[in-house]
């Protein structure tokens, strides 16, 4: 794997990280809700949602550092693949930013995988 690519994965994976202790730790603090532009009330109602998100973000950090570890380029390959589709969905649903946040550092990962 190139050196790049291993680059931006690790980035790819900590950015989940990073979504995780959002969704799962701080959604209902000021951080959370600031960054999610949620009201206190709706991020109270929204928690079991938002860290059943952030386990799933958790689960594809965990995907791509395995990849890392074991220089599988078939593992990177399927959850950067998998990060790319959920930008796109969050992008296309949610909120058009997410694509450069999420999908885009993905797909470049994925373009210096196949250098």
């Amino acid at each position: 794997m190139p050196m790049i690519a291993l680059i931006l994965i690790v980035l790819v994976a900590l950015l989940h990280l990073y979504f995780l202790v959002l969704e799962m730790f701080l959604w209902t603090q000021p951080l959370g809700m600031k960054t999610f532009r949620n009201t206190r009330e709706k991020a109270e109602t929204t928690r079991v949602l938002a860290a059943n998100q952030g386990l799933y973000n958790g689960f594809l950090a965990a995907g791509l550092l395995y990849a890392v570890i074991t220089s599988s380029h078939e593992f990177a390959l399927f959850f950067l693949a998998c990060v790319v589709v959920a930008g796109l969905y969050g992008a296309w649903s949610v909120n058009k930013r997410i694509f450069f946040i999420q999908a885009l550092p993905a797909l470049l990962a994925l373009v210096a995988l196949q250098v």
